[in-house]
């Protein structure tokens, strides 16, 4: 994901977008690998284009923010500039443009020659591109693709979508999501095991299930619940997930472990150490 805007930067505006569209992804059993937040300059945009383009395809670039009609709103030229392509005017946004410019003059503003040729900049995308079609808004959703796109191998797919939070959503779940994303890879499984020690007591364990399960992504999260989640294709979820609690279930069973375990509990505040076992029932689920 490529996310636009000095507004995002300076820090008067937090990014509400690359969040939600993790667990989308996920959802989909797509990979969520890199997160650029950049300034609204051409050469910040092309070198992140360029740097996600060099990257194992078939990949799929989504960008936020920069298409609206002010002059700091550059997405479309920059990626039309990256990809070395003309801009060229889409006429389903210039038919809708065209009328919200004569709304604008049944309102007794005077619209200029500049006023409109500012405002149409959203109907002027890279050549090649294509709308992602959507019931929300006029607000579009263009999808370019490179070497074919991501449906082949060696391809690429820039999906250039507003930054407005309830516009990129919309765009998502109506279009990039049946369009591009649906049935593209095996559903992911999610596993998350709650337990009573501190984590670092753990570490031994997690490096074992990483060891022997490299393609189950584990994460440890220390807090009120101690949880530890597992992450990946369902088979090798399920036999980290074994160890997991067989690992926990050790410690619990031996003197030194049961009493660090009561120590930790009183020691945070918690009633209790997790029962007899200290594993709760896991959450499991596949999106």
């Amino acid at each position: 994901m490529v996310v636009i805007g000095d507004e995002i930067l300076g820090g008067h505006v937090a990014d509400a977008n690359s969040g939600w569209l993790a667990g989308r992804l996920m959802a989909h059993g797509v990979p969520f690998t890199r997160v650029h937040v950049v300034p609204d300059e051409f050469d910040a945009i092309d070198e992140a284009l360029v740097a996600e383009l060099r990257r194992t395809r078939p990949r799929l670039i989504v960008t936020s923010g920069g298409i609206g009609s002010t002059p700091d709103d550059i997405t479309y030229e920059a990626v039309a500039a990256s990809l070395g392509r003309d801009l060229v005017e889409d006429p389903v946004i210039g038919t809708k443009l065209d009328g919200a410019l004569a709304w604008t003059r049944e309102q007794g503003f005077e619209v200029s020659d500049a006023f409109a040729d500012h405002f149409r900049r959203m109907a002027r995308i890279p050549a090649g591109g294509r709308l992602l079609r959507h019931g929300s808004s006029w607000v579009p959703g263009v999808v370019v693709d490179v070497d074919g796109g991501c449906d082949v191998d060696g391809g690429a797919t820039i999906a250039i979508l507003p930054g407005v939070p309830s516009e990129f959503r919309a765009i998502v779940s109506q279009a990039l999501e049946p369009d591009v994303l649906r049935d593209r890879n095996p559903l992911p499984s999610t596993v998350e095991i709650e337990h009573a020690f501190p984590e670092s007591t753990l570490n031994e364990l997690f490096a074992l299930v990483i060891d022997r399960h490299p393609e189950v992504r584990l994460g440890s999260y220390p807090g009120e619940r101690m949880l530890v989640r597992l992450h990946g294709p369902a088979e090798p979820v399920q036999a980290a997930a074994a160890l997991i609690r067989d690992g926990i279930e050790e410690l619990h069973r031996s003197p030194g472990g049961a009493r660090l375990a009561a120590s930790w509990a009183a020691r945070r505040g918690v009633a209790g150490s997790g029962g007899t076992s200290g594993v709760s029932a896991p959450r499991e689920e596949t999106p």
